[in-house]
């Protein structure tokens, strides 16, 4: 989903540490590192102390800036609504004057005279709505956490940065109580504890502002298992208030998905170390709620519910963090202008959200069946399912216009609409590049040729993205692309299918054994606090096949009892299942108690879905096989 920074001349500036004058050049190797610190021992009412100290300037006036937007949440977060009490001060320890501009930005005058700025910062945890998404807050995993035992620490809420020097290296010193478990992608330099014993203080060092914002921390009760996927170092922390997660319990499905990924990826250049920062909401009036991840160059941010079964979370950590993990590739790898040259303040946005978010949907989607992790009949019910998500958004938007307007209305509330029809972009120029190329080209090959072209640190320019795909390519994407990624024409999918022998038809397609049509086939009775079967149950071939019926109290599941205070976390469970799997469900019908002892076996419904066809050619067949096995 993220990030970028500006770089700007530090012609003109006079840096010193400490009161000592030191010269400073252009020459970025010779700044003076901006030192900051963060307190969190001393917290104040939920808010942790900040200090700033640039160095001396030579110029009159600067101006201070927390983040209005960061990268990769194509939302405004207002960083700066949560700083309180910030001061400046002069060399004599003076207060000076500080002038509030705007949400995100003070000015200092004299500035030849200030020596430090302080401010206290609170969190964004305990004040969101709905996540932030599309709201006034920021997402959850952009955001920050203060408690007593958990620090979740996006360092674009608490450190700023000065205009003029954004490419200077900053030194950033945490004190903390030393009990605390530290983990964290930023380059650790130091580590001192007190006299006492009692705090210790640890600083990284970041080479740039944009290394600020892309390295988060976590501090606290946490748990962390470190371990190899190839030559991949993965750090795995979580928190988890109730301890029912753990990074042991989670250990093997991560190193399966990141392991099945690498395979996936081939070739593809990747970081020597992965960091995963999974922080579990315990549901309280205070906790976050926006549930997903925020990606950056060698780490993720990951917020969902602490009481989510073990294997829904395992299920949602191979969906959300896989997807995260792509985007090593792009747009990491692969990003324009607005990307590598992010104004934090004043943002301009690519057009090419189809390629940032739409392309890593899709691999991370693609690379479950490529992998063998799941079966094809699930990867088709996948598509389907963002077939069926993307109708229900304006389909007939262009995607470039929205990408490139992405924080303005209408565009903003069509942003969700890139994890559907964006993967489906994806999906199609997939299917084109298999069939111009014979089965040997596709969209992962097209993005490591666009990797190898362009790379971390070279972006391209945005209108030239398209023509330059399809010159590498071939002449029908460019008439893809001009009508239904520039253009506004909606996609016929079953143009894309046939061309793998499949369509898109009425008839029996793999379904889930607790939710058919997105909604659960079960309800609940209030009076008498009992859930039970609906209507519906009669359209799943997998509970008719063991005599459930309508009305049916679901009484318990694997021993648990069923009622009102864990369905979500049974149910959760159930929508996890998959055959082969021992179950043991007790149903009440007309005061009777039934006992269910099986394996699970796929289920089926009738309905709309991707479908073999009859009459696929062996030509289109081994088409299908290089698209999903290629």
């Amino acid at each position: 989903m993220k990030n970028r920074f500006l770089a700007l001349s530090l012609a003109g500036l006079m840096l010193a540490s400490c009161g000592t004058k030191k010269t400073s050049t252009n020459d970025l190797a010779v700044n003076t590192p901006i030192e900051t610190t963060l307190d969190l021992v001393n917290i104040n009412e939920d808010r942790v102390p900040v200090t700033i100290d640039p160095g001396r300037f030579t110029v009159d006036k600067v101006t201070y800036r927390l983040p209005k937007v960061v990268q990769g949440t194509y939302a405004v977060s207002d960083f700066g609504k949560y700083v309180d009490d910030i001061k400046a001060y002069d060399y004599d320890g003076k207060e000076m004057a500080i002038n509030h501009v705007d949400t995100n930005t003070w000015t200092i005058s004299n500035a030849k005279e200030l020596d430090k700025i302080t401010y206290l910062v609170n969190d964004t945890f305990d004040i969101e709505e709905n996540g932030g998404i599309g709201h006034e807050t920021p997402f959850s995993p952009s955001g920050t956490n203060i408690e007593e035992n958990n620090y979740v620490l996006n360092l674009h809420g608490f450190i700023g940065y000065f205009d003029s020097l954004k490419t200077n290296q900053y030194k950033v010193d945490i004190t903390s109580p030393s009990e605390f478990v530290r983990t964290g992608a930023l380059q650790e330099i130091s580590s001192k504890t007190s006299e006492d014993g009692s705090t210790t203080t640890t600083s990284y060092l970041a080479h740039k502002y944009f290394e600020v914002t892309d390295n988060p921390l976590m501090f606290g009760d946490l748990d962390v298992e470190t371990f190899q996927v190839g030559d991949i170092k993965i750090v795995l922390s979580v928190y988890s208030p109730s301890k029912t997660h753990s990074a042991k319990t989670l250990k093997e499905t991560v190193f399966k998905m990141m392991e099945a990924q690498k395979a996936y990826l081939g070739d593809v250049n990747s970081t020597p170390r992965y960091d995963i920062f999974l922080y579990l909401s315990e549901g309280k009036e205070d906790s976050p709620k926006g549930f997903g991840a925020l990606e950056h160059h060698t780490s993720t941010v990951v917020v969902f519910p602490d009481d989510m079964s073990a294997s829904f979370l395992n299920k949602n950590m191979i969906d959300v963090v896989s997807h995260e993990f792509f985007h090593i590739v792009t747009p990491l790898s692969v990003h324009s202008e607005d990307v590598q040259y992010f104004d934090y303040n004043n943002p301009t946005f690519s057009k090419h959200l189809w390629m940032y978010e739409g392309v890593t949907e899709y691999f991370a989607t693609l690379f479950q069946v490529n992998q063998g992790l799941v079966d094809d009949s699930s990867f088709y019910s996948t598509i389907m399912e963002k077939i069926n998500g993307s109708r229900q958004m304006d389909d007939s938007m262009s995607f470039t216009i929205m990408s490139e307007n992405v924080i303005k209305e209408p565009y903003k509330d069509q942003y969700l609409n890139v994890y559907q029809k964006g993967a489906l972009i994806g999906m199609c120029i997939d299917i084109l590049m298999r069939e111009e190329s014979d089965g040997n080209r596709g969209v992962l090959s097209l993005m490591k040729e666009l990797s190898n072209k362009y790379g971390k640190e070279k972006p391209f320019e945005d209108d030239k993205l398209i023509d330059e795909i399809v010159a590498m390519t071939y002449p029908s994407l460019g008439d893809f692309f001009e009508m239904h990624v520039i253009g506004d024409v909606p996609i016929d999918y079953n143009a894309f299918f046939a061309k793998v022998g499949l369509e898109i038809g009425e008839g029996k397609v793999e379904g889930n054994y607790i939710i058919m049509d997105e909604a659960p086939i079960v309800d609940g009775d209030p009076e008498k606090q009992v859930i039970f079967f609906t209507e519906k149950v009669a359209e799943n071939s997998f509970w008719v096949e063991q005599g459930v019926k309508p009305n049916d109290i679901l009484k318990s599941v694997g021993g648990k009892p069923m009622n009102f205070q864990n369905a979500n976390v049974i149910l959760q469970e159930i929508y996890t299942w998959t055959p082969g799997q021992d179950i043991d469900v007790v149903v009440v019908r007309d005061g009777e108690e039934i006992n269910i002892k099986t394996k699970v076996t796929k289920t089926y419904v009738s309905g709309m879905g991707i479908l073999e066809k009859k009459d696929a050619t062996d030509a289109e067949k081994a088409l299908r096989e290089a698209w999903l096995r290629g």
